[in-house]
């Protein structure tokens, strides 16, 4: 017996765990039973303790995005390494680890590679379950300072952000990661426009700004938001419920020199626009949506953020994201959680939560259920 199998063997498990299924697009999400299954090698069987929840997982029914079905949805996870697959060398049984399951999102088939993402991983790998399987090599471990809620809050906003902003386009808008020494504080003096900066990402897209130097941050939030925008890197909040022509007066009167730089998190028809009127010739401007409807006479770059750890694109960044500098930064507080709420019931409160994304309900919150509450 190898020493994984050891390791593994020390503690009993069950057999069967709970899971909530979008079974098909008229059905909606039903609770079942379902086979915990065994990590294979380079995998690692994560034990989920919060499970946060995501625009998506409303937005995938409803608009029957294009994904096999039965399925098993969610994104952000935070739980316990219950079991470690051969080959795996940097974590052990009782790690408490993070991951984004993106792949588990509909509209994956129209951008992401299957060699990546076969298909029968859709069906089981998301986060609205109590055990699910995870590749070893783009999962973090999470700091003793940082609970499993607060670290459910993160993963999704992290790959979004530093996809949108760290990888080449069409991604991303090619900026130098401030993992590297050469990339921290690298643009200084140069003004960045995050669209959305109480959103999630839009959080994640600042302090990384500022990780990176950029100086003005400017973001668009509502003005009850100010205050902990800045405590996380903003310079200046304009109020979202501003006029366009006023919003843009706005924003190019604070950055003082041309915008090259802009981050929508919203990617409304209203702020993709927003966007384009801002952005100064030459710029590059990013959007996490599959769908762009702004014009514009500039020539301006345009990258259509993906966040998957394992796309191509991001796999290498990504490794060295989760294996080196963001463990540090959450440990030192340079990198804050968001703000969380806990859906109680277990699996059970997430169709309630997802109502209430949907009702655009609330602001600079997440919303996490506890999978083993279930009953």
């Amino acid at each position: 017996m190898s020493s994984t199998e050891l390791e593994n063997n020390t503690t009993s498990m069950p057999t069967k765990q709970k899971a909530l299924i979008l079974k098909d697009f008229s059905e909606g999400y039903v609770l079942e039973d379902i086979d915990i299954p065994d990590p294979g090698p380079g995998e690692l069987l994560v034990k989920i303790q919060a499970a946060a929840l995501n625009p998506a997982d409303w937005k995938v029914p409803k608009w029957k995005l294009a994904l096999p079905l039965p399925a098993v949805l969610g994104s952000d996870i935070a739980g316990d390494v219950e079991k470690v697959g051969d080959g795996v060398q940097d974590f052990k049984v009782g790690d408490r680890v993070y991951v984004s399951m993106v792949h588990s999102y509909g509209c994956l088939s129209l951008i992401s590679s299957d060699s990546f993402f076969p298909a029968e991983n859709w069906k089981d790998r998301g986060g609205y379950q109590q055990y699910v399987l995870i590749k070893a090599d783009v999962i973090a471990k999470i700091p003793d300072t940082v609970s499993y809620d607060e670290a459910s809050t993160l993963p999704l906003a992290i790959a979004t952000a530093c996809s949108g902003l760290y990888t080449e386009i069409p991604h991303g808008i090619g900026l130098i990661p401030p993992t590297r020494e050469e990339g921290h504080g690298k643009y200084s003096g140069i003004p960045i426009v995050v669209l959305g900066g109480a959103s999630a990402v839009g959080q994640s897209v600042i302090q990384f700004a500022k990780l990176s130097g950029f100086g003005p941050i400017i973001t668009t939030a509502s003005l009850t938001n100010e205050e902990p925008l800045k405590r996380m890197g903003a310079t200046h909040v304009v109020d979202r419920q501003l006029s366009p022509s006023e919003t843009v007066s706005a924003i190019t009167t604070i950055a003082g020199k041309p915008i090259l730089h802009v981050y929508d998190v919203i990617c409304s028809e209203a702020t993709q626009q927003l966007a384009m009127d801002v952005i100064a010739d030459g710029g590059r401007a990013a959007f996490p949506t599959p769908f762009l409807t702004a014009k514009s006479s500039k020539k301006v770059e345009i990258a259509q953020v993906f966040g998957a750890a394992r796309s191509p694109h991001n796999y290498d960044l990504f490794k060295e994201l989760y294996q080196g500098k963001v463990y540090e930064w959450l440990q030192n507080g340079l990198i804050v959680p968001n703000r969380y709420e806990v859906i109680p019931g277990g699996l059970k409160g997430v169709e309630e939560g997802l109502k209430r994304l949907e009702a655009d309900d609330i602001s600079r919150l997440k919303l996490v259920v506890h999978p083993q509450e279930t009953a």
